[in-house]
This record gives C-alpha cells, structure tokens and sequence, in this order.
C-alpha cells in the first residue's frame, strides 16, 4: 500500500498489486458466483468489493445465462487498468459490469442505487493509519452504509478465509459482530468459503 506522509498533503491510500485469476488464490469469487447460480439469482444489482485483475465476478454475471449487474470498486491502479482493458476488447462485458477506482472508505451513500446483493470479502484488509489522514471511513461505517443500500431481503456475504477476518487486531469478525447487534439482519449460514447474511424483509 502506499499513503501520505507526514510534511505533505495526504494522497490515496492505494493497493500497489494486481492479482490474476487462479481458483486458489480466489475461492470467495468462484465460491460466489457458485452461490447465485444454486440460488437462482438472475438480473439482480450487486456491488463487490474488491475486483482481483481478473474480474471473475463481473465476467461471470455478465454471462447471458446470469445477466446480473455489478458494481465493483479496486484500490489497486493495475486492476482497474485490467478492467479498462478487459471493457474495450469484450464490451458486452461493459453492459452488465463496471468497475470504478478508488478508496471504499470514501464511499458515498448518495452516490450508491439500491442493491440486492452486497459482497465484503476483504473487509479490514486494506485500511491503515494512511487513510485517516484524509478522514475515511472505517470498515464499520462502510458496512452499515452499503446494508443501508440493500434492499429489504437482500443478501450480505463475507469471506472468514481473509487474512484480516480472526486477526488479533481490527479483524473483520469483529467488525461483522459488531454490525450484526446493530439489528435488521440475520445469518442465513455457511456457502463453501463464504457466510451469508440477509437483511429483514
């Protein structure tokens, strides 16, 4: 990662990597879109957290036989270039799937459509002392605004097999424990790597 320093104007807080596509390194991508596929959920608003240079998720909803439409953020400059590339070489990819750059800590509540399904894999991995140097958010803040986003009945899934998920510090399971006493969903259950919430109708 890379952020400010001090005697200088804070800068973005980026992901300097690019990971490509191998089913190990991403079993909570295949894993989801296995997921919608045994649920039967077709042209349905999703927003993904976390791209991979890959794009496994957006490629696979885009598909005719899932048609469904993602929004996605990456912090990482060389996966949104991926993107790029992959929207000017495949664009009926573009119809179903987009992919912004930038900061999930920054996101903006306004900014956002209702969805029906909301994917945090990789909850607590990226934020550091670095991005409170520009007054981000915090995972907490982030999860609450993107359930606020979901539609009555929606789903939330999160990845236990992220480095950040049962670390001593800042770890994602607190972070979801913490959300899920603020009431309004409920756990649905375990999915291969995933776990499912839903919010209440």
């Amino acid at each position: 990662m890379s952020g400010g320093s001090a005697g200088r104007a804070p800068v973005l807080n980026i992901w300097d990597d690019h990971w490509d596509f191998r089913p190990e390194d991403c079993p909570c991508d295949v894993d989801f879109v296995a997921w919608l596929d045994e649920q039967g959920i077709r042209d349905a608003s999703i927003y993904h957290f976390g791209t991979g240079g890959h794009h496994h998720v957006g490629i696979e909803c885009a598909k005719p036989e899932r048609q469904n439409h993602v929004l996605a953020i990456t912090a990482a400059p060389r996966e949104h270039e991926a993107f790029v590339q992959l929207a000017v070489s495949r664009p009926e990819v573009l119809r179903f799937y987009n992919a912004v750059f930038g900061d999930i800590y920054l996101i903006n509540e306004q900014l956002l459509p209702e969805f029906d399904v909301v994917t945090l894999f990789h909850l607590c991995e990226f934020r550091g002392a670095a991005n409170d140097e520009y007054g981000a958010l915090t995972d907490l803040d982030v999860t609450r605004i993107l359930t606020r986003r979901l539609r009555p009945g929606g789903y939330i899934l999160f990845f236990p097999g992220s480095f950040a998920w049962d670390r001593t510090n800042d770890s994602a399971k607190d972070v979801v424990a913490e959300w899920e006493r603020d009431g309004g969903v409920e756990l649905v259950g375990r999915f291969k790597s995933l776990i499912v919430y839903r919010k209440a109708p």
